[in-house]
């Protein structure tokens, strides 16, 4: 094997299958025959090269999953044949400042995968060893696969906002990261409402674990919520600014909104709404790869899975068309070699 296949953005908002050759990975580097490969919504940064300096062709993908088969020059903690994950962090240099005060998500120097790297659209990827994740044996790669992004995301910030088990968490959205953490934050001990628009996600919502459900097209969140005692915590998973705006006004005294679903829209907040209550508005943004490792090793311990469609590497463009249009239900996940 000379060549390997990718999907790839050739130029902006155009994905096409092509060809790459194969080469020896770079010192500290490893690389990867990659079994499984989710579909997440960032994939739009590279597809439509929306960071400063996008380049062209690049490969996508951020929930990679796949097997070590060559090592680069210095690489000692790893070996050949071993299954590994690489999320959205490409890894970190260990240099600078936040580096050098353990905040690795926060590196200076850091590369993004599928986005200034490529990523895991493909037969085969390259990755540093800093970015490396162990995945554990109960899981399928296809499996592991959605928990390197949208499970890590929603699971840290869950871990680390400060909720004590049995108060109100509220999780906004039950799409790609909210379904998931609706089963961290059960799975967490929390008492657990769901918030979407519609009724069609509530049979959903209650059957990944969330004690109650809010219609947010038939009610007002916020009045909800607070006709329940008020939320310590509400984790935004929407990719929608505006419908986040609303959710403040639902926290209990000293409560905190955590938003982890990004767009480029700006969000409002009602001053009273946030000092006379001592509330407070945070982001949280993914991890590092031992989180992801805590992430996975958590679902395991308790049975948490991603909702998949599955489909072949050669039909990325159109499961990633799904994506975006919202229709997939509810992870897209590439299987791509033996998983």
């Amino acid at each position: 094997m000379t060549t390997y296949r990718v999907v790839q953005a050739a130029k902006r908002g155009k994905l096409e299958l092509a060809e790459r050759p194969l080469v020896e990975p770079d010192p500290l580097h490893v690389r990867i025959r990659v079994e499984a490969c989710g579909v997440c919504h960032s994939d739009v940064l590279a597809v439509e090269g929306l960071l400063p300096g996008a380049e062209f062709p690049r490969i996508p993908g951020h929930e990679a999953i796949g097997r070590i088969d060559a090592l680069g020059a210095g690489v000692l903690d790893w070996r050949v044949g071993e299954r590994v994950g690489v999320g959205y962090k490409a890894g970190h240099c260990g240099r600078c400042e936040p580096c050098r005060r353990g905040q690795f998500v926060y590196c200076l120097r850091q590369h993004v995968t599928g986005t200034t790297n490529d990523g895991g659209y493909a037969e085969v990827m390259y990755a540093a060893v800093s970015g490396l994740s162990a995945v554990p044996d109960e899981l399928t790669s296809l499996e592991a696969a959605p928990l390197l992004c949208a499970g890590l995301t929603t699971f840290n910030a869950l871990r680390n906002a400060g909720a004590r088990p049995g108060e109100l968490v509220a999780v906004q959205g039950v799409g790609g990261l909210g379904h998931l953490a609706v089963q961290f934050a059960r799975r967490m001990g929390f008492r657990v409402v769901a918030i979407a628009r519609g009724e069609s996600k509530r049979e959903l919502a209650l059957r990944l674990g969330a004690h109650h459900y809010v219609d947010s097209e038939a009610t007002d969140p916020a009045k909800a919520l607070q006709e329940m005692g008020g939320a310590t915590l509400i984790l935004a998973t929407a990719s929608s600014s505006k419908s986040q705006s609303g959710l403040l006004a639902g926290l209990r005294p000293a409560g905190k909104l955590v938003s982890v679903g990004v767009d480029d829209g700006a969000l409002e907040i009602r001053g009273a709404d946030l000092v006379l209550a001592g509330r407070s508005v945070a982001g949280s943004v993914t991890g590092s790869a031992q989180d992801a490792e805590d992430a996975m090793s958590f679902s395991v311990l308790q049975n948490i899975r991603s909702v998949n469609e599955i489909i072949p590497l050669e039909e990325a463009a159109a499961g990633y068309a799904r994506m975006m249009s919202g229709a997939a239900r509810i992870r897209v996940v590439l299987n791509i070699g033996s998983s």
